[in-house]
């Protein structure tokens, strides 16, 4: 198989758009948040202190799914 440079770039390369739907629906990931991080995604209706230690679920592009207290409910266990 001849392969250069090139046809690696090419088949290396990906929109950020591409890459943002990457696992979308299939893939997701837990991050620990403060309350402050909450009370950005969810306005009023985040009754929580602004340095609360939570755990959000997020979708593989980048956009949240749920919010728990811990970490072993944000993964539903």
């Amino acid at each position: 198989m001849n392969t250069n440079n090139e046809d690696i770039k090419k088949l290396a390369t990906i929109s950020p758009e591409e890459l943002a739907h990457i696992g979308e629906g299939a893939l997701a990931y837990i991050r620990e948040i403060d309350g402050k991080d909450a009370i950005k995604m969810l306005g009023k209706r985040a009754a929580v202190p602004a340095d609360a230690k939570l755990f959000c679920l997020f979708n593989a592009n980048g956009s949240p799914i749920s919010i728990s207290g811990t970490h072993a409910a944000a993964i539903g266990s």
